[in-house]
């Protein structure tokens, strides 16, 4: 663990890692941007794109402050077997399963009350479970993998894993939106 609290040290180590993440993000921009025509056609698609990426980074989020404080503590190990791992992830993922469903019944009912047209509730529904899901496996994934370089190198996760965690979701959450959109609508 960095042992030098200093803004030079900070921006040191984070300075490389904000760079390459606005190209992440530019990319995701792109991306969404050769969607917009599906996304005008089903308005409830529309909203759930903020929603569905927000929600997955919020995900990763509370993973990664969970397990930064589980490192910090002492109490997080990197193996397979690992109770503190294992449980937070599971947690993500059932959370997942129970917070986005909501979410694309929110989406439908916002547009339905809006009169905007929308896709059927149970369609827009799956849409955003199966995408919720994809993302919040994703998600543990990519919060796993980024503490775990973190460590290695010896940066502070607190300072690191938040910030990537949430730009690759926003990426990873355009495209697995859109790949649930292609499988079900």
């Amino acid at each position: 663990m960095p042992t030098e609290w200093s803004v030079r040290a900070i921006t040191r180590a984070m300075l490389p890692v904000l760079l390459v993440l606005t190209l992440v993000e530019l990319g995701s921009g792109l991306v969404l941007g050769t969607l917009e025509d599906r996304l005008l056609r089903s308005p409830s698609l529309l909203v759930l794109v903020p929603v569905t990426i927000g929600t997955a980074g919020n995900l990763g989020s509370i993973l990664a402050a969970r397990l930064s404080t589980a490192f910090h503590l002492g109490t997080l190990s990197f193996d397979a077997g690992d109770d503190t791992l294992a449980g937070n992830a599971v947690a993500t993922v059932a959370l997942a399963v129970t917070l986005f469903p909501l979410v694309g019944l929110g989406a439908w009912v916002l547009t339905a009350l809006l009169g905007a047209p929308t896709l059927a509730p149970g369609t827009v529904v799956l849409i955003a479970l199966s995408a919720g899901v994809a993302l919040a496996v994703l998600a543990v994934a990519v919060t796993l993998a980024t503490t775990y370089v973190a460590y290695r190198f010896s940066l502070d996760p607190d300072d690191v894993v938040v910030p990537v965690v949430t730009n690759v979701c926003d990426v990873l959450g355009v495209l697995v939106l859109f790949a649930a959109v292609l499988a079900f609508a």
